[in-house]
Order: structure tokens, then C-alpha cells, then sequence
């Protein structure tokens, strides 16, 4: 049934996912990218932004206080607009420069190092009016805009209650020195925007969960989708079929013509069948002629029964030959002799002359 609807009731498969990935799909929240990077951002001002207060505060004392300015002309006006920005920028650089680090390690943590130059194209779609409406009015937009009201009013609800918690300060702020005024707008700013920064957090986390989900349910797929997958990565079942078809027809002519040469077929004793053949006249060591197993196996016994070729049962040294010797491949070292022991034994039982050593 799930064929029939094309429901995606299967899992992504890896080249599915990786494909995603290189068009730039990937599971992420801008609101938990914004709550980390706005929590950051808070929490170095609060141990390195005394250097922008004070010079914040110098700044202003010297506007405001001090010598009089008897001349404003032009060069006067670059030297001060040089030392200022000199100023500034050693005063915020710090700042600006963790808030950056910040949001490139943010975007690592959620989705890796990912590198997509086909984004980097104009994508006229993007400014389609029609595309426009599609995306607003769609069950994602629709999610965003529910999770975007309910986020502005958590973040109205948390101002709110850490700002009636210090009403009585608030009242009373007009009876305390600019300096205190200065300090205690400082702080209720601080902590508040750091409440409001925490609840964020809650909230990305939650939506990050939600993306992941809705990433996880895009990327699901077909039965059709699975099916043309395997056929583009590796052939038409049917193509395939008949190529193992074929490999095990040329397999079967190629054991017709080799088995036949054999002198011993050493088994396994059903699983395994090898081949050997030696003639000491023209080879330094047996060879293997023919392998198999399986139903290879047992053709090279048949055809061993055939051709009147002895069958000995050997099982480890079957195993051996069968995986360390390839086709038409002399004998190791190390098995010769136990092939000699054998071979040996067939010369006798045919009443034939046994070979010298190597």
C-alpha cells in the first residue's frame, strides 16, 4: 500500500543523506544560533566589557568637559576622529571577535564543516512572488510564524517578571546620582537581557529538535525512490542478473576445459574444491588450475569423477589454497609440502613414477 501512495516509509539511505548534505540541507535552528551567540555576547560583556565602559566614559568626559575646542578645522577633525575610532575599535574588537568565533562555532556544532558553492549562485526563485506566498502560507511557514508569536511572548513574559521583581528600584532610580543611575541600568539590563537570553535557549533547543524531526521526515523515502537509488548506483537488478548469469556460464566453460589437466582435486570436503596440477618436466612447483566453491565445487567434482582425477579431502589445506593461491599460480612455499605429500600419493595409486624434489 505504501508503494502504491508513495508514502516515504523508508529511512534515508546514506547516498540520500549525502546527497542532501552536498545540496546544503542539513538539520539547524537560527533561533538556537541566536540564543548561544546572544548569551555569548552577554556573558564577555560582563567580563570584558569594563574596557568599553571606561572608554565609553572617557569618550564622554572629554566631549563634555576639558578644554574648550578654540579651533575645528579640518585637521583638527581627523586627529580626533582618528583617536577616537582608535579607541573604539581596541575597546570593542575583542568583543566582536569572540561574537564571531562564537557564530562560526555554532554553526559547526549543528552541522559540520560544509562547503556548498551552488549556493553562492542567484536563485531567481527566491523573489518569486508566487514561490513567496507558497512558503508563507505552507504547514513550515505556518509552524514558524505559531513558534515565532509564542517566542515573543515568552520573551514579553520574562521582561516583564524580571522587571517587576525590581519595580521598587525602578520607582526610586530618581533619587540616586547619575553615576548610581548609570550602574543600576547596567545591571537590570544585563540580567534581564540574560534571562531572556536563557529562555532563547530553551526555545532552540526545542526548535533545533523540531528541525532535526522535520529534516529526518524530508529526507525519508519510497519504496520507488529506494528502488531507483540502487538502480543508479548499481545497475538494473535484471542487467545485473544476467551478468552473473554470464560470469557463471564462462566460469563453468572455463572448469570443462582446466578440471580435465587436474592431477588431485583437494575438497573441503562438499564447500571447497581446488584443482592442482603439476608437470615436473615444464612447472617448478603445482599449480592451481581451478577453484570454486559452492556449486563451482561441485561441478569441479563431477568433472573430476568424469575424468577419472582422484578426490583426496584435505580440509585446511583446501582452505589454505582456495584463499591464498590465485588461478594458474604456483604452490607457496609453505604448502608445497603437504601438495607433494598428496601428489605423491596419486602417482603411486596410478602406478605412474614419482617426481623428483624441486
Amino acid at each position: 500500500m505504501a508503494e502504491q501512495t508513495g508514502d516515504k516509509s523508508h529511512d534515508a539511505t546514506p547516498h540520500r543523506r549525502q546527497q542532501a548534505r552536498e545540496e546544503g540541507q542539513a538539520a539547524q535552528s537560527q533561533d538556537l544560533a541566536s540564543a548561544l551567540l546572544l548569551l555569548g555576547s552577554l556573558l564577555v560583556l560582563m567580563f570584558a566589557g569594563a574596557n568599553l565602559v571606561e572608554f565609553a566614559g572617557r569618550l564622554l568626559a572629554s566631549h563634555l568637559g576639558g578644554d574648550a575646542w578654540l579651533s575645528a578645522d579640518r585637521d583638527f577633525a581627523i586627529v580626533r576622529l582618528t583617536d577616537t575610532m582608535r579607541g573604539l575599535a581596541g575597546a570593542i574588537a575583542p568583543i566582536l571577535g569572540f561574537a564571531v568565533l562564537l557564530g562560526v562555532g555554532v554553526h559547526l556544532m549543528q552541522v559540520g564543516f560544509m562547503v556548498v558553492p551552488n549556493k553562492l549562485a542567484p536563485d531567481f526563485s527566491q523573489i518569486n512572488p508566487l514561490s513567496g506566498f507558497r512558503r508563507i502560507f505552507s504547514l513550515t511557514g505556518t509552524v514558524r510564524l505559531g513558534f515565532g508569536i509564542f517566542k515573543i511572548a515568552v520573551v514579553g513574559a520574562v521582561a516583564f517578571v524580571s522587571l517587576y521583581h525590581r519595580r521598587e528600584e525602578l520607582l526610586g532610580i530618581a533619587l540616586l546620582e547619575v553615576p548610581q543611575i548609570a550602574m543600576f541600568t547596567w545591571s537590570i539590563c544585563l540580567w534581564t537581557s540574560l534571562k531572556i537570553g536563557l529562555a532563547l535557549l530553551v526555545l532552540g533547543i526545542l526548535d533545533y529538535g523540531y528541525q532535526w524531526w522535520n529534516h529526518e521526515q524530508d529526507l525519508r523515502m519510497t519504496q520507488q525512490e529506494v528502488r531507483e537509488e540502487m538502480r543508479n548506483l548499481q545497475g538494473d537488478p535484471q542487467v545485473i542478473a544476467r551478468r552473473k548469469q554470464v560470469q557463471r556460464q564462462l566460469s563453468m566453460q572455463r572448469l570443462s576445459s582446466s578440471v580435465p589437466k587436474a592431477d588431485v582435486v583437494i575438497t573441503n570436503p562438499t564447500e571447497l574444491a581446488i584443482a592442482v596440477q603439476y608437470e615436473p618436466e615444464t612447472m617448478n612447483a603445482p599449480i592451481v588450475v581451478a577453484k570454486g566453491a559452492g556449486i563451482l565445487a561441485a561441478r569441479i567434482r563431477k568433472l573430476a569423477l568424469e575424468n577419472g582425477i582422484p578426490i583426496i579431502e584435505k580440509k585446511p589445506l583446501a582452505q589454505a589454497l582456495y584463499k591464498d593461491v590465485d588461478l594458474n599460480q604456483p604452490i607457496p612455499d609453505q604448502l608445497y609440502a603437504a601438495v607433494a605429500e598428496i601428489l605423491a600419493y596419486v602417482y603411486q595409486l596410478k602406478g605412474k613414477r614419482v617426481p623428483g624434489n624441486r
